[in-house]
């Protein structure tokens, strides 16, 4: 008999159950508390326009003249000037999975205000399965373990960090693509982690079958994603040197995004990826006012242009402009950007408390909420800084690697915040748990480059969070001072 079962504890498989309901219950409450809140964010109306298009069967359209009229002091222009389609304007701008996955679940709550709560719900248990996944893929990677039979080894650990993760647990709140896109991007990494130990032909090609789709998906949600599909491909076919199965993958993955493809070419007359928002975040992400990150200003500026051709083409002729007139400007920008990337987690909260969507809360109290989102970031990517030296670089641990370099790169290029490190927050969990299972000591076995390496990415955080306060210190003064939840500051 195992240790874990005589001593009537979980074992593997009833561990996942567990921390699942324990992740689902967390996620639950704040639904159940801000159920009578709406959504608050440019990005959110949006997916919600879609999928109430998709829901009532008139495809893949935003902006009908009932929204429009609504939306038209924000969009600067007129909806009586315009000559559209009632029924809204068909779009190439915003990838397809998510508004889908909103529309099946308006289908069954229908259109009414509850349908916020039912896609919260149906988000709170999508964000509960990270943590038994992120378990799996933690045990994929083979963490060493501290040898506890009471069920503290170093994948529990992770998981327990993604089940209780503050800002993991309050997503679910947002209309936002994050919902799909970490479930689907940490599922294709186990699949693809799996394919790895594979030994017969027909679990390699089915596996890699599987991969192949859900990366697909995956870029279906959020086409950032591209370069890691293309990069996870390579990894096949070299490191695990399985050309058939990379094949496989490369196939499976085109076939899956190739409808939405021809159907934005053949809209656009030309050939269209997933999602024409490139030209629109460069431009946000370029502008001069800009300084790396979304600002509410320059985001209004493209917004009237309501043909998705012409907005793209146009804010991506605008952002190599700009590049041009100010080229020294553009590596302040991509390192900015980088900081953008491992900021405090505290810009969410801060806009919907500022424009008081929360109500007032006591100061004592606020002081708290802000500690409790801004720690666990803290200590999860330093406890990563040196924990990442336990994973050993087979090609698992290449992998991962892989996935957080291909996933960073584009944000550094384009467009950055803090939310968009959450999707790594699962991957980072796992090297976070190995040093937390095992500490320092290992670091003694360890060459002095690579402990120097630890110590530079910690001190490069610190440094950054540092910087982060000093900018911010001033919103957040007077967010904690009277009247702070109606400061109405913009996102």
């Amino acid at each position: 008999m195992r240790p874990a079962r005589r001593l009537g504890l979980p074992s593997g498989s009833s561990f996942a159950l567990h921390i699942f309901v324990v992740a689902l219950i967390a996620r639950l409450i704040p639904v159940f508390l801000t159920r009578h809140i709406g959504i608050g964010l440019d990005d959110m109306f949006q997916y919600d326009m879609l999928a109430r298009s998709l829901a009532l069967g008139h495809g893949y359209r935003w902006y009908a003249l009932a929204d429009l009229a609504k939306m038209a002091p924000y969009l600067r222009l007129s909806p009586v000037a315009l000559t559209m389609d009632p029924l809204g304007v068909r779009t190439t701008f915003r990838a397809p999975l998510y508004p889908l996955f909103l529309s099946l679940v308006y289908g069954v709550s229908g259109l009414n205000d509850g349908r916020f709560v039912a896609a919260r719900l149906a988000q709170a248990l999508l964000g509960a399965m990270l943590a038994p996944l992120t378990y799996v893929v933690a045990n994929q990677v083979r963490l060493p373990s501290n040898g506890d039979d009471a069920g503290l080894g170093a994948a529990r650990l992770a998981a327990w960090a993604v089940a209780l993760y503050p800002v993991l647990v309050l997503f679910p709140l947002a209309l936002a693509t994050e919902n799909l896109f970490f479930l689907l991007l940490l599922a294709s990494l186990s699949v693809l982690l799996a394919l790895a130990r594979a030994r017969s032909t027909r679990a390699r090609i089915g596996l890699s079958l599987l991969a192949g789709i859900l990366l697909g998906l995956t870029a279906l949600t959020r086409s950032v994603i591209i370069p890691f599909a293309a990069l996870a491909a390579l990894w096949v076919w070299f490191m695990l040197r399985l050309r058939l199965a990379a094949l496989v993958l490369a196939i499976a993955f085109l076939f899956t995004v190739l409808p939405w493809i021809i159907r934005n070419s053949l809209m656009e007359g030309r050939l269209t990826g997933i999602e024409t928002s490139m030209g629109y975040n460069l431009y946000v992400g370029y502008h001069p006012e800009s300084t790396g990150t979304f600002i509410y200003g320059p985001s209004l500026d493209l917004l009237s242009i309501m043909d998705d051709k012409v907005r793209d083409q146009y804010g991506t002729q605008r952002a190599l402009s700009f590049i041009r007139q100010d080229p020294a400007r553009f590596p302040y920008l991509v390192l900015r950007r980088l900081g953008y990337f491992f900021d405090l987690e505290l810009r969410g909260f801060t806009y919907f408390y500022t424009n008081n969507f929360l109500g007032h809360i006591a100061l004592p109290f606020l002081a708290l909420v802000l500690l409790v989102l801004a720690l666990p970031f803290t200590i999860l990517s330093l406890s990563a800084a040196f924990g990442w030296t336990q994973i050993s670089f087979r090609p698992e641990g290449c992998l991962l690697l892989l996935l957080f370099a291909a996933y960073l790169f584009p944000h550094v290029f384009i467009l950055s915040e803090d939310r968009f490190h959450l999707a790594l927050v699962p991957l980072m969990a796992i090297p976070a748990a190995a040093f937390w299972a095992r500490g320092f000591a290992p670091f003694e076995a360890r060459r002095p480059w690579v402990i120097a390496i630890s110590i530079l990415i910690a001190a490069c955080l610190l440094a950054n969070w540092a910087f982060e306060l000093r900018m911010d210190g001033a919103t957040l003064l007077n967010m904690l001072g009277p009247g702070g939840n109606q400061l109405y500051l913009t996102y």
